[in-house]
């Protein structure tokens, strides 16, 4: 709480002096209502204000972009998104500051665009510029010709932030249950030989757009150590227990992406090798739980339009090289996605449908909207977050938080 107070007082401070310089000021004001279709409860009670600062300059710019929730029972949570100065040189770009870093091609799926972790306490439903979580970086961006090559060194790491225990996106795998959890290993410490790298080219030709990265990273997301517990009172190892002790392992990144058009319609495809990933073991005899592995993520894609209604569809799929029988991920997981939009009435009314189709553990999520702008500040949004399955997959666990929803949003 102290950490927030201080933070709100240095955004004060920041925002009085950057108002003296005649800034451009925009953002949002919104309130969000979801309700449960099973039992009529509130999914989610939240509003939310968003304020972005910016000021551009001849060979500098600044941006600023504070964001407060207010949740049900007078919870607050102060986010600052973003906060970052930009220096502009003849053939180069440096930004230092807190940063959203967006890389890749694929529509709602992260296989590239892993610089900026995610904020999953709401899983997968909120717009996609407020799950990428801002991080401290320097970014230097090189141009020549119709390239760019771009490197970005992060000296802390930021994890993925995942539901707390009581909210209804928590899920605990069966595996760990009955478990202690023991969090003394789940920092990771901010020094240089902790840093984190990432380079992209990138090109930008008349028949194709396309990029190449590479990245020294953490996983986001920490592997479960587990430690068994046994009674031996019988005589024979009873198992009782486990203790488990989640941590931050290295991974070594590669990929790319590309997007051309045929004949008017877009193709796009993204690719990436994770080296040295951990994955779960669901047997609780197996060694530590974990089993070291390559994996492969990627997605092809297609975007055309049928008269007036753009249409896009995906193919995803990851792949666990060398797979072991008794692993939880299956070798591999295939999912698709597909989406329709039509704009009416002078693009003021928005009838949209995207879905995710999980064909391994056949689940989806379902998520019809309807967009009414009443004018250029002021929209009023519909929607309904549908789940299907019988309780297991990524969608299908969350069957009973399927929900509709709306939301008010005054622009500025």
């Amino acid at each position: 709480m102290r950490t927030k107070g201080l933070t709100l007082i240095l955004l004060l401070l920041a925002f009085q002096f950057t108002i003296a310089q005649n800034p451009d000021i925009s953002g949002f004001a919104r309130n969000y209502t979801g309700v449960l279709f099973d039992n009529g409860d509130f999914a989610i009670l939240q509003n939310t204000f968003n304020l972005n600062i910016s000021k551009m300059g001849d060979r500098i710019a600044f941006k600023a972009n504070p964001l407060l929730y207010h949740y049900n029972g007078d919870s607050l949570d102060l986010r600052l998104r973003e906060l970052y100065v930009d220096l502009y040189f003849n053939n180069f770009d440096i930004r230092i500051g807190k940063q959203q870093v967006v890389w890749g091609k694929a529509d709602g799926v992260f296989i590239t665009d892993i610089v900026s972790p995610l904020n999953l306490t709401e899983f997968l439903l909120p717009d996609f510029d407020e799950i990428r979580i801002g991080v401290n970086a320097v970014k230097f961006d090189y141009y020549f010709g119709n390239s760019t090559f771009e490197v970005i060194g992060i000296p802390v790491f930021t994890p993925t932030e995942r539901p707390a225990a009581g909210s209804i996106w928590y899920k605990q795998p069966e595996f760990m249950a009955p478990a202690t959890f023991d969090w003394s290993k789940a920092d990771v410490k901010p020094s240089l030989g902790n840093s984190e790298l990432f380079v992209k080219y990138s090109a930008l030709t008349s028949k194709i757009d396309f990029e190449l990265m590479g990245g020294y990273t953490w996983d986001d997301n920490p592997a479960f150590h587990v430690t068994k517990q046994f009674d031996m009172s019988t005589g024979k190892p009873v198992l009782t227990g486990l203790n488990i002790t989640p941590e931050h392992h290295r991974l070594t990144v590669a990929g790319g992406a590309f997007s051309t058009e045929i004949k008017g319609v877009v193709l796009r495809g993204e690719a990436a090798w994770y080296n040295g990933k951990y994955f779960q073991s669901e047997s609780p005899l197996a060694k530590d739980a974990l089993v070291k592995k390559n994996y492969l993520h990627y997605v092809a894609g297609l975007d055309f339009n049928i008269g007036s209604v753009k249409l896009s569809t995906q193919f995803i799929q990851q792949a666990i090289l060398n797979h072991e029988e008794n692993m939880v991920d299956e070798k591999t997981e295939n999912t698709m996605t597909f989406l329709a939009r039509y704009d009416m009435l002078r693009e003021t009314l928005h009838l949209e449908l995207f879905s995710y189709i999980g064909l391994t553990n056949e689940d989806a999520l379902i998520r019809p909207k309807i967009t009414y702008d009443f004018e250029d500040s002021f929209s009023i949004l519909l929607g309904s977050n549908i789940f299907v399955g019988d309780g297991k997959g990524q969608f299908g666990q969350y069957k009973g938080n399927s929900m509709a929803y709306i939301k008010l949003k005054y622009s500025f």
